[in-house]
């Protein structure tokens, strides 16, 4: 039982489809133009809107309005958009800004899908500018028009000839996809590209985003198969779910590389917390970026070097580089670029070294770089490149020549072309020297092989690919399963209920450990003693040295106050240290004029004394205004804002982020084992990472957590105590916060709340859940068990296993967004065995732009017939209510009676279509309180990550 979503293979079908559920061919593509405050004043915006518009011909239709004119520039012009006399598809809007909420509602009742507002004179201005943006927003949208701006240049679109801008010239048509919030630095970026010959699909003027947003257009370009790379200029991310969404979906296809402005730290100014201190929101943006696979770049010329790359050239597999010279000097500058930027250099296989030999005078540097000598001829020079092409352990290859007497840079080029495709890793070239190297530069070029006046700059831009790849390897790469069973949620969901009931936000050491083990993180046993006598007994209990620390639901870091008192050996001691810590607080809280309506000392925590022989860390997790939690990790102890080794990640983590996530920190290597000291159980630590996102995630009261230290140490047996969160600080949003109020993760975690149990009409016992990176093995298995039939009924063509079970596929599917998708799988596990299997899986995929989602089943054969089909398509259904979809669709083939019948049966209408297809669609209605996207606090599931 099988039904298609779209086929897996380039159809002839697009461009139809495109047309049908791609809401921006309004303003890409349109037929129709009306240019709403046109005039023939020279010099003015209007006038040159409707001059750009005319001069390029985009195969449509141009509309000057103007009330006060009958032509402009020798075209009929009408007095507003309801006496044009055909359905106009865009409007571009160049007039003052108090007119434009009324004319987007001229617009809208004219049936016009698309606009873009040229004005300014909103938000910059002001409260009152923003509440002008409101009204042209709500206008907009009820009539479904999407909307470019305010504040903007506007569009190019060069493939169709489009310019709906105020530029002074066209942009040449080319496959970069460019998006700009300065409209100064469109202009300018324009007069560059037009002088260096680059390109573009589209060049946009984003303005304010008031409506299309970076989602929007990313998901565009996307779908444009003029497309091959998008660059952005950004400013501000704005709505930052619809940007990730729409990063991770089209990354993996069509490299995203960013400049964003402005890398300050001033978020962190207003921090409490260690880990607030430590976030800034430019890391954090930093972290966002990596989460979807966008490479970001601190240059325009960077910006554009990559986005032509990555479109011509294969990524690299890892950031070893091989180089091949003609000269010292060059192979020196960039080993010292490339290592700089974090890049290697590949080792020599001795088996390259050999063929080298037999090819290369006596003399050549036998290393990398492989310097072939100054009299190199293109004989020598082709050689010694076919040769180092396949050195095993290289990721890449860097080909440099300067022009010396015996050179001949333009026949050496010739050769080097041969190679230009030949390969699965990238291949650079500089070529140095000016009119004596351009020709040869210049066939390099034409042959797709990028070239660089410099090697230090190509070495630099190597560092950049495979900065890109990693990030999309750490995206797809196949995560370790992990049980839920060290997790008790209600736990403690119910003690931050108790400490909120209470009025409280702040939580006590002892209550924040509690709250740690309740998700299976290991914590030093703490006790609590409010009296001197209970101090001395927990202690004797516990054995010395002991550790006491300040108990408090008000005082925020203990160690400010002298609430920590160490290496305690008797009970001498211990009463010492009680009575110190409360006349500590008595006076801190004198000198700082705390309120004296609640008690500041409650007692102390009495811990033993463990012995920091291992590394301190910090785990944390703080808010960011635009992402919602981050969490921290990195060097910890009392010098962590000192250290500041730290990376950011968003949650959830699953295994694999996790193992990136203390990649990125210095401290890492030592982790490894240094000195002789043997290697951290670094599995373990991932899996605490893991359970540290979950708990960040699924309990959203929880505004900042820090665990600092975290003590790790050379594990010594699977129950040692090689990781110990020694100190814990939890801290709670306002008591009066809405829960619809709490800040969100920005990537939606696991929605925990559509697994369920279920029982096939056969008896068969499954559990209906969604997807999860983890189970890319058991999918793999699942499609070994298919039949051609199946594989036919459901692509629409025959595709190998081997295909389908491709890694990069399998992560597709795997690996979703649980905004844009869900997929539902049936999983069963053998009751002798207990091995898991994958029965069946339903998928409902939103169309961007609207609200709408398709659905594509897949049964194993075994087990087609027993209600499985029936039973994941109402699910899906649900979840599309959930969500507020209007509407559900999916195309079949007319011979698959089967998947017919399961879709009458749940409600849907089946129409037949051309060419032997059915299309089956379900109106859903949508309650007005819905929300799409809404998720339940805890909607998460261990090791699960976007």
């Amino acid at each position: 039982m099988t039904t298609m979503l779209q086929p897996s293979a380039p159809d002839r079908t697009h461009d139809i489809f495109r047309a049908k559920h791609q809401p921006l061919s309004a303003i890409f593509s349109p037929q129709t133009v009306a240019v709403i405050g046109a005039s023939d004043k020279a010099g003015s915006v209007g006038r040159t809107l409707l001059w750009n518009l005319i001069t390029n011909p985009f195969g449509g239709t141009v509309f000057p309005i103007n009330p006060k004119r009958s032509s402009i520039l020798g075209i009929r012009a009408y007095p507003n958009i309801a006496a044009v006399p055909e359905r106009v598809d865009l409007a571009v809007i160049a007039t003052p800004a108090v007119t434009v909420p009324g004319l987007i509602e001229e617009c809208v009742a004219a049936g016009v899908k698309g606009a873009i507002v040229i004005s300014a004179g909103f938000k910059e201005v002001g409260a009152a500018g923003v509440a002008l943006e409101q009204e042209v927003l709500a206008r907009a949208r009820q009539g479904h028009l999407r909307l470019i701006g305010p504040n903007c240049l506007g569009v190019m679109n060069p493939h169709h000839g489009l310019n709906a801008t105020f530029a002074s010239q066209m942009a040449t048509p080319g496959n970069v996809g460019f998006i700009s919030q300065s409209g100064a630095l469109c202009t300018s970026i324009l007069d560059w590209s037009l002088r260096e010959n680059v390109g573009f699909s589209s060049f946009v003027s984003i303005g304010s985003m008031l409506d299309v947003d970076w989602g929007d257009l990313i998901y565009y370009m996307g779908d444009d198969p003029h497309t091959r790379s998008i660059v952005i200029y950004m400013e501000s991310i704005g709505n930052a779910g619809s940007f990730l969404s729409a990063a991770r979906e089209v990354a993996l296809s069509k490299p995203i590389i960013v400049i964003k402005a402005g890398r300050t730290e001033a978020a962190a100014k207003a921090a409490t917390s260690h880990t607030g201190a430590l976030t800034g929101s430019d890391d954090v943006l930093d972290a966002a970026f990596r989460r979807c696979g966008v490479l970001r770049v601190d240059s325009i010329d960077d910006l554009f070097n990559m986005a032509e790359i990555l479109a011509k050239q294969p990524r690299p597999k890892g950031r070893k580089l091989t180089i091949l010279t003609n000269a010292g000097g060059p192979g020196v500058l960039s080993t010292d670029a490339l290592i700089r930027g974090g890049g290697e250099l590949a080792p020599l296989a001795e088996d390259t070294k050999s063929q080298l030999d037999q090819c290369l005078p006596a003399h050549w540097s036998h290393g990398n770089p492989i310097d072939i000598l100054g009299d190199a001829d293109p004989q020598r020079y082709a050689q010694a490149t076919a040769i180092a092409a396949q050195n095993p352990d290289s990721d890449g290859l860097l080909v440099i020549l300067t022009p010396q007497a015996m050179t001949n840079p333009t026949a050496i080029a010739q050769e080097l072309s041969q190679y230009a495709h030949n390969s699965d890793k990238p291949l650079l070239a500089s070529w140095m020297g000016g009119e004596a190297v351009a020709e040869g530069e210049a066939l390099l070029n034409q042959a797709g092989i990028y070239t660089f006046p410099y090697p230090d700059t190509a070495a630099h831009v190597f560092n950049l690919m495979g900065q890109y790849s990693y990030n999309l390897q750490g995206i797809y790469e196949t995560p370790k399963s992990l049980s839920d069973d060290k997790v008790d949620r209600a736990k403690a969901s119910d003690l931050l209920e108790r400490v909120r009931q209470e009025g409280r936000i702040l939580l006590t050491e002892s209550e924040s450990k509690e709250v740690l083990a309740a998700y299976g993180i290991p914590v030093v046993e703490t006790r609590i003693a409010t009296t001197v006598e209970e101090a001395v007994e927990q202690a004797e209990d516990i054995g010395y040295p002991v550790v006491l620390k300040l108990l408090s639901e008000t005082i925020t870091h203990k160690t400010d106050v002298g609430g920590v008192q160490l290496n305690l050996q008797s009970s001498g001691a211990v009463r010492r240290s009680f009575e110190s810590i409360a006349n500590n607080v008595s006076a801190y809280a004198k000198h700082q004029n705390l309120p004296m309506d609640h008690p500041h000392f409650l007692g102390v925590t009495v811990q033993p004394m463990v012995k920091l022989s291992g590394y301190e860390l910090i785990l944390g997790s703080s808010i960011d205004p635009q992402f919602g939690p981050v969490l921290l990790f990195g060097t910890g102890g009392s010098l962590v804002e000192v250290f500041r080794d730290r990376a950011i990640a968003l949650p959830p983590l699953n295994t694999t982020l996790a193992r990136r996530m203390m990649e990125q920190t210095h401290i890492y290597k030592a982790l490894q084992g240094v000195r002789g000291q043997g290697s951290v159980d670094l599995d373990r630590l991932e899996k605490l990472l893991v359970r540290f996102s979950q708990l960040v995630v699924e309990q959203p009261w929880i505004k900042e957590l820090d665990i600092n230290p975290l003590l790790v140490k050379p594990s010594t047996g699977s129950h040692d105590q090689s990781l110990l969160a020694l100190d814990a600080r939890i801290v709670l949003h306002p008591v009066e916060t809405p829960v619809q109020k709490l800040p969100r993760s920005a990537i939606r975690p696991y929605p925990m709340r559509y697994s369920v149990p279920w029982v096939m009409q056969d008896g068969t016992a499954v559990t209906i859940r969604p997807i999860s990176p983890e189970d890319e093995p058991l999918m793999v298995q699942f499609h070994g068990g298919l039949s051609e039939e199946s594989v036919y009924m459901r692509y629409f063509h025959l595709m190998k296993l081997s295909r389908r079970t491709a890694h990069d596929r399998m992560a597709r599917i795997c690996f979703l967004d649980y905004d844009r998708q869900m997929v539902l799988v049936a999983e069963y596990q053998d009751p002798q065995t207990k091995a898991l299997s994958i029965l069946g899986a339903g998928r409902l995929s939103k169309l961007h732009g609207v609200e709408e989602a398709e659905f594509a089943l897949l049964i194993s054969d075994e087990y087609q017939g027993r209600g499985l089909g029936t039973e994941l398509l109402q699910r899906l259904i649900q979840v599309g209510r959930d969500e507020g979809m209007t509407c559900i669709r999916a195309e079949m083939l007319a011979s698959n009676i089967a998947m017919q019948s399961v879709s009458r049966k749940v409600g849907f209408s089946l129409y037949p279509v051309e060419d032997g297809l059915v299309e089956a669609e379900l109106l859903l209605a949508v309650p007005s309180d819905a929300e799409p996207g809404d998720t339940e606090p805890g909607d998460t599931e261990p090791g699960d990550a976007v």
